[in-house]
């Protein structure tokens, strides 16, 4: 039986309410939708896996506001229901100095600790990012509320040039990190 992932593209389009994030040119809601699309066609094209994502359309809206938004995202991947749930955002520092992919778990020494480290090994390794570290952060809403394995993913940094430059020219890069650590994490490379 195929592996179940959810990918959570973080955030709704812009124009919307919670659209993330913007700096330099880019807006964080449509990275995180590109980079989920390529991910779910990468898992999708691989027989071991089916993932499903949040945001199918580029102008799917998820709730009518924060809130109900982030309840959605957890409601589809807990109703399917995903083995895995993967979120997927962009951070933002106004010093453009901060830099670097970060992974955010509900909690050290479990399945999302281990997975986050596969996804960040990936991530790094294909795009060149800094790893900045796997961190714990039970009060995000996604993490706390997903009945499976869940990891946010904070790519890099719209404020950050080289980040920046990354994050608009290496889409498919992001996604096949965090594909090369799925495959890492089950064993399938």
């Amino acid at each position: 039986m195929a592996i179940r992932i959810f990918i959570d593209q973080g955030h709704n389009p812009s124009g919307y309410f919670n659209s993330g994030a913007e700096a330099n040119g880019l807006t964080e809601s449509e990275i995180n939708y590109q980079v989920g699309l390529y991910l779910q066609s990468l898992l999708n094209n691989d027989p071991r896996f089916e993932a499903r994502v949040s945001r199918p359309e580029p102008n799917t809206v998820l709730g009518t506001d924060n809130t109900t938004s982030l309840a959605e995202r957890v409601r589809l991947a807990n109703a399917w229901p995903a083995d895995y749930f993967i979120s997927i955002h962009a951070n933002y520092n106004p010093n453009p100095a901060y830099n670097g992919t970060e992974v955010y778990i509900y909690q050290y020494g479990t399945q999302s600790q281990w997975l986050a480290e596969q996804i960040m090994y990936g991530v790094t390794q294909v795009t060149g990012t800094r790893n900045n570290g796997i961190r714990e952060n039970p009060s995000l809403y996604v993490l706390r509320n997903t009945n499976m394995p869940a990891n946010l993913v904070e790519l890099g940094y719209l404020g950050n040039p080289s980040d920046a430059e990354k994050l608009r020219n290496n889409q498919y890069g992001f996604a096949y990190g965090i594909y090369l650590g799925l495959l890492r994490y089950f064993g399938l490379t």
